[in-house]
């Protein structure tokens, strides 16, 4: 029996009247998980889903409007879906437990397709086209991921280098990305090589020291085996035995996207992320990111994903700030 067929084992859902629901977790341990200390975990779901919520021993009750209640219903199973693949509930399961965007025939539960084991914490995808975007990671050997920011595009794509790199699958991770933002040529930035492109890469540091932790991360990068490319230097060069990540992708020209993807020898797998609404170019119009995908998009060696604010996995408010960017650039077109 799989993890996520043992739900029903676990909960039980009573309907009491049109506004209150009750909800018993029959596992005392799951249910300490999902309340958290001092009732937090419950205090922080009354106000994502606006309903009134009171715990007593394993049965917790949920007073609200209809449709917040099936928020409070699905928050729940969400959770118990996690404590099952991975015996802890972390805070910011709580607050990605609630997902207002979904169509009525979706669950959130039904995201938990993909799990990626790291030595500090377990990665679950959070959205469908997170799902398919592990899924794709893990399969095809060139992946390209477009969409805004928060979406799980570089932590996830980290996530499955460094353990296919434990795992011993792959000799090597490669950690790429324009430089662009500064307007600065790396020759006149201080220190070495490392040091020059590290602020550049700092989004891809924090998830590999989130994952990993920094003592094997920085023991990795000593001996190579984690390597830090700027993507200028990556001409001429053919990766094998390795896993290859350019980030920040809207940043680059088709030119140079065109020769990442290239570089692809045996045993290699090459991963391409932008967000097309960031471009720090000069001249937008330089960016590579719309184009290459354009280009690209009937092989179908080559993986494309794109994600949207339904995607974002940070804080709520970035969804709703990415759809009010994107509200207000349909209005100028129009």
């Amino acid at each position: 029996m799989s993890e996520i067929s043992k739900l029903d084992q676990n909960l039980i859902i009573r309907k009491i009247d049109s506004e209150t629901i009750n909800i018993q977790v029959t596992n005392n341990t799951m249910l300490m998980s999902i309340v958290g200390q001092f009732d937090q975990n419950l205090k922080e779901l009354e106000k994502l889903t606006d309903t009134v919520i009171f715990f007593r021993g394993n049965s917790i009750t949920c007073k609200g409007k209809k449709a917040n209640l099936k928020d409070f219903s699905e928050a729940i199973k969400f959770l118990i879906s996690k404590y099952l693949l991975t015996n802890f509930i972390e805070k910011s399961d709580i607050m990605l437990s609630v997902k207002k965007d979904m169509k009525p025939e979706e669950s959130n539960v039904k995201t938990f397709k993909q799990l990626i084991k790291t030595p500090r914490k377990s990665v679950i995808a959070r959205s469908e086209n997170q799902s398919d975007y592990i899924k794709a990671l893990k399969e095809n050997d060139i992946v390209m991921s477009l969409g805004p920011a928060g979406t799980g595009k570089s932590f996830l794509a980290v996530s499955v280098a460094v353990t296919l790199l434990m795992e011993k699958k792959i000799e090597r991770v490669i950690l790429s990305r324009p430089a662009v933002e500064a307007g600065e040529k790396l020759g006149f930035l201080p220190g070495d090589m490392k040091e020059k492109v590290d602020p550049y890469l700092r989004p891809l540091y924090d998830a590999l020291y989130e994952l990993f932790g920094a003592n094997k991360i920085d023991k990795r990068i000593e001996t190579g085996e984690i390597e830090i490319a700027p993507l200028a230097f990556m001409r001429g060069r053919t990766l094998k035995n390795c896993f290859a990540i350019l980030d920040e992708a809207q940043n680059a020209t088709e030119t140079q996207i065109k020769m990442f993807l290239t570089r692809i020898g045996e045993n290699s797998k090459l991963v391409v992320n932008g967000d097309p609404s960031q471009i720090d170019l000069v001249n937008k119009a330089q960016s590579g990111l719309i184009k290459s995908k354009d280009i690209l998009k009937e092989l179908k060696e080559i993986k494309i994903i794109e994600f949207d604010h339904t995607d974002v996995v940070r804080h709520p408010l970035v969804s709703k700030i990415i759809r009010a960017y994107q509200k207000k650039s349909t209005d100028d077109k129009n």
